[in-house]
């Protein structure tokens, strides 16, 4: 893997070095696999970003208020509870991909996945393609 910058924050984290103080054997291991799965489908090298979140690529957004900022146009976070994955844009259009992922709770723009052996890892990473090319076409007002 290779050498990383945290977007916010100070310093160089190195995504293997990221992932090692992840406590749980289980999840570093689901971890390290989402890594693999998400370079293949951005085609982009996994990066820490603040937060815990390795993210895959980058997109700049400007809201109408005039905020702007840059995030990474696809992501994921090995918490405890559950690994997130960032879609940015939301899940419309994405809903064949939900119904046959496997077992999984959604928000506005995150997937939680309990377990990643209990979902389809084919039907994921077709899931983090879509939603990283919508993101990095999409037009920010």
């Amino acid at each position: 893997m290779a050498r990383t910058v945290h977007e916010q924050g100070e310093g160089a984290v190195d995504v293997a070095t990221f992932l090692a103080q992840v406590t749980d054997a289980h999840r570093r291991r689901e971890a390290q696999t989402l890594v693999t799965l998400f370079e293949r489908a951005t085609g982009q090298p996994a990066r820490v970003w603040g937060g815990g979140i390795v993210g895959f690529g980058r997109y700049h957004y400007r809201y109408a208020s005039g905020r702007e900022g840059g995030a990474a146009a696809a992501g994921f976070a090995p918490r405890r509870a559950a690994l997130t994955v960032y879609v940015p844009l939301g899940f419309d259009g994405l809903g064949t991909h939900l119904a046959a992922l496997g077992p999984h709770t959604t928000s506005v723009s995150c997937l939680y996945l309990k377990r990643l052996d209990a979902v389809d890892l084919d039907v994921l990473e077709h899931l983090v393609r879509e939603s990283y090319a919508r993101v990095v076409a999409h037009v920010w007002p």
